[in-house]
């Protein structure tokens, strides 16, 4: 039998990560859950971001997972090390992973940060990039409106344009940053508007690759890869609409998604067991 890898995310952001880690690891089988109902968690207090996180966790422990890659960025800064330290299976989240790949295209080593207000209030993104070279310099800007733009499915056009525009004015003044982390998982799916907006002359840097190579290096340490060659079933579990959701999740893979439940994890224990 399969045994899956899990992947947890506050909607339909962390599709990006998943659709990378399908592409590095293809035997592997998913189950992906977004917790569309309570999405955003980027203005929830770190409280409820812990406690709505863990109730994602503790229902696909239930789905026996072998690895957990959380692929929210509020989420990773405030519960990737207690995550790590409770469970007895390896945890990964995205701000690392993204952290270093920022320093490996920057130049000048200035780098900008967009994210929720909770992974900009964290300074979770400085401290990593920090923790790696002290020389690098960091410019973090909250991008409220993005999320819930991705989330209610406007990743182009005129009124994207609009406020992708006027989120960003205030980093584009800042105009010695040569690295952009779009420190958000939503924010992929809007790469190429931020990019439009930021000028071409900006490495902008999405963590799902990153995250993907370390979870084939963590899976391969610990002699967790799947040999099977059977086409996995991934299964995508959603808290809110479901055709919402599968209306991103169609525009972001290369084939439509088959597997997608509504659940309802309110009643999900919200710490360990």
């Amino acid at each position: 039998m399969k045994q899956p890898i899990g992947v947890i995310d506050s909607g339909v952001g962390g599709l990006t990560v998943a659709r990378e880690l399908m592409r590095q690891l293809p035997k592997e089988t998913f189950l992906y859950l977004g917790d569309t109902k309570r999405c955003p968690y980027g203005p929830r207090s770190e409280e409820e971001v812990r406690a709505f996180t863990w109730q994602m966790v503790n229902f696909l422990l239930e789905k026996k997972i072998k690895m957990l890659v959380i692929a929210c960025n509020t989420a990773t800064a405030y519960t990737l090390t207690e995550l790590q330290e409770t469970l007895n299976i390896p945890v990964i989240g995205v701000i690392e992973p993204g952290a270093r790949a920022a320093i490996k295209f920057s130049r000048n080593k200035r780098i900008g940060v967009i994210g929720t207000e909770g992974t900009i209030e964290s300074k979770a993104y400085p401290n990593a990039l920090v923790a790696i070279d002290q020389n690098i310099r960091v410019n973090g800007l909250a991008c409220p409106p993005f999320v819930p733009m991705v989330e209610d499915g406007i990743l182009s056009g005129p009124r994207a344009e609009r406020i992708v525009s006027n989120t960003l004015q205030p980093l584009k003044e800042m105009n010695h940053i040569d690295t952009l982390i779009l420190g958000c998982t939503h924010y992929p799916l809007i790469k190429d508007l931020v990019q439009k907006e930021m000028g071409s002359h900006i490495q902008v840097i999405s963590s799902g690759e990153e995250t993907a190579r370390e979870a084939s290096l963590i899976l391969a340490y610990h002699k967790l890869l799947e040999k099977d060659n059977a086409s996995p079933a991934h299964e995508f579990y959603t808290t809110g609409d479901m055709e919402k959701f599968r209306l991103v999740a169609n525009s972001w893979f290369d084939e439509p998604v088959q597997i997608l439940k509504s659940v309802q994890i309110e009643h999900v224990p919200s710490s360990a067991y």
